[in-house]
């Protein structure tokens, strides 16, 4: 189990300049990169066992976060 946040800079290190301007210039990804920092932030607590919680959360988190990531690449290579 990996007790290192993926926040977006880290998963798309190329993109950080791009990253920063959608969250200046565009509302829907401000939005929607606030809602995977959320995701990602809760799933860190999960995994660093600082909150306890079901492994069927767990995994409907990971893969919430997963689909918030698929959305941001969307942007990024749009």
């Amino acid at each position: 189990m990996s007790h290192v946040p993926h926040e977006l800079a880290a998963e798309f290190p190329e993109a950080v300049d791009k990253i920063h301007d959608l969250k200046l210039n565009n509302a829907h990804f401000a939005k929607l990169a606030d809602a995977y920092h959320e995701v990602n932030r809760e799933i860190h607590r999960i995994e660093a066992e600082i909150e306890t919680t079901s492994d069927a959360y767990a995994e409907e988190l990971k893969k919430k976060r997963l689909a918030l990531k698929d959305e941001v690449a969307g942007f990024l290579n749009a």
